[in-house]
């Protein structure tokens, strides 16, 4: 049977271990020697420009793994009969997202930025450095050096970011709004809203130049995606019979624990990517320290939001439940985003410790308000995002006066826009599932395939109680 070294030489794969340690040891000298003082400069600086390219393509292809993450916990938060269209949304959100960032989305957020957006130009330009490098000019390696890692390496890095933010919206709106509504919402956050948050941040807008500071996305990512969610749920509305008459809320458990428990253990490996990857270069020692301490914070800050929501769910909800526990975990790490460069390591813990509880709270604040949050993305995303912009000012050298004027500009702007989005979308072609697709499921009515077709969907115990109490005699018969 082949395996995947077939066809190389026989000999390639008995060499002897002598020959192994000759050439371990001339790449360990020849590394050593390019970033050596002395070295010739050019060498040296080709080196860095391979790492630091090699570091924007392997942190951005963790964090685009985050995409399974996100599906795992949606597809199984949501009951079975929604499952498919989680999938379909999941994977149809990233790849919109990245059409759009190629077609405009780039453009407005990082080239000729001014004080408010970037370029309208229609699709993404290769450096013509690097397109002749490709087409055999070697005299234009110098010019591709200089730039420090290669352009399409970034816009990469880049990309898989706008597709977590859009993640946050679809689970918060799960199990009712319209597969085509939310894609044709995902197309304007991903191409417009978010690329001009990013303009004012990361591209040098006017936030940037005020002293704004988020290393990773505390706001420009999760609060972004958390304030477009929280329009989306007061147009498409909660599930019916969500919240009762009496003002009680139905118990809406989770088809699937262990999908959502792995959901947020590959998120949180992809955060390593995605705040580690945020340090921007790998070119030598400062850069890996760095690096090396933010992904040491990342992952202490979410443990502490783990303990610290396991604490405070029996007094918030009569029990340790499992789902706000998870939720915590996420809270901690969108609280350290923002400011995951910290050298005092205890601090990482209290940040992301408090964010846990601001995300329990924020749970049961939303059932107070009657609104139908599936997922918990807006605790989590966006109450812990503006509690981590905040908290840079603590330890991470943040000006508070920038830093909640950050939350409030980017709120504003994002909220208004998505609310009047979300609006026309529902005079157009109509946000929300009728009231008979939402019984049926999503799944069948919009998908026409279950995603488990070989279970027997068994009547809503409050609908069975409902019949026992009324002349019917008790539930239909199948």
């Amino acid at each position: 049977m082949a395996n995947g070294r077939e066809g190389l030489p026989v000999d390639s794969l008995n060499q002897s271990p002598s020959r192994i340690a000759l050439g371990v040891a001339a790449l360990a000298a020849l590394v050593a020697w390019a970033g050596a003082p002395n070295a010739e400069a050019s060498l040296g600086e080709e080196a860095q420009f391979v790492a630091n390219t090699f570091s924007f393509l392997v942190w951005g292809a963790l964090v685009m793994w985050m995409c399974a993450g996100f599906t795992m916990l949606e597809a199984g938060s949501v009951r079975t009969k929604n499952a498919s269209v989680i999938c379909m949304k999941n994977i149809g959100l990233y790849s919109i997202a990245g059409l759009t960032y190629y077609l405009i989305g780039y453009n407005l957020m990082y080239v000729d930025v001014g004080a408010w957006m970037g370029s309208a130009s229609l699709l993404l330009g290769s450096a013509p450095s690097e397109v002749a490098l490709l087409g055999g000019d070697e005299g234009a390696t110098a010019a591709v050096i200089e730039n420090g890692y290669a352009t399409r390496a970034d816009w990469f890095f880049q990309m898989v970011f706008v597709a977590t933010a859009a993640s946050v919206v679809s689970g918060a709106l799960a199990e009712r709004v319209k597969l085509w509504s939310f894609l044709a919402f995902t197309a304007l956050l991903t191409g417009i809203i978010y690329p001009i948050v990013g303009a004012w941040t990361w591209g040098g807008g006017w936030l940037d130049q005020m002293g704004f500071k988020d290393f990773a996305g505390s706001t420009i990512v999760h609060s972004t995606g958390g304030w477009a969610a929280l329009a989306g749920i007061l147009i498409v509305g909660s599930r019916r019979g969500k919240f009762r008459p009496d003002g009680s809320v139905k118990a809406t458990p989770p088809s699937n624990v262990p999908s959502v428990t792995l959901g947020v253990l590959i998120l949180w490996l992809g955060w390593f990517g995605f705040n580690g990857g945020s340090q921007l270069a790998l070119a030598g020692a400062l850069d890996a320290v760095a690096m090396s301490n933010v992904i040491v914070n990342t992952n202490l800050a979410a443990a502490a939001g783990v303990v610290t929501a396991m604490a405070v769910s029996r007094p918030l909800f009569g029990r340790v439940d499992i789902l706000v526990v998870l939720n915590g975990a996420i809270a901690g790490l969108v609280s350290i985003t923002a400011g995951p460069d910290m050298t005092d390591h205890y601090w990482a813990v209290i940040i992301g410790g408090i964010g846990g509880i601001v995300c329990s709270a924020g749970l049961r604040f939303l059932e107070f308000l009657k609104l139908d949050d599936v997922v918990g993305a807006v605790p989590a995303h966006l109450f812990a995002g503006i509690w981590g912009t905040l908290a840079v000012c603590i330890a991470s050298g943040g000006d508070f006066v920038a830093q909640l004027t950050g939350v409030l500009a980017i709120g504003a702007f994002t909220f208004g826009v998505s609310i009047a989005v979300w609006a026309a979308l529902d005079r157009m072609i109509g946000a929300r599932v009728s009231a008979e697709v939402e019984d049926l499921g999503q799944d069948a009515a919009e998908l026409g395939i279950e995603a488990y077709p070989e279970f027997v969907l068994m009547p809503d115990q409050d609908d069975v109680d409902a019949l026992s109490g009324s002349d019917v005699g008790g539930p239909p018969s199948r």
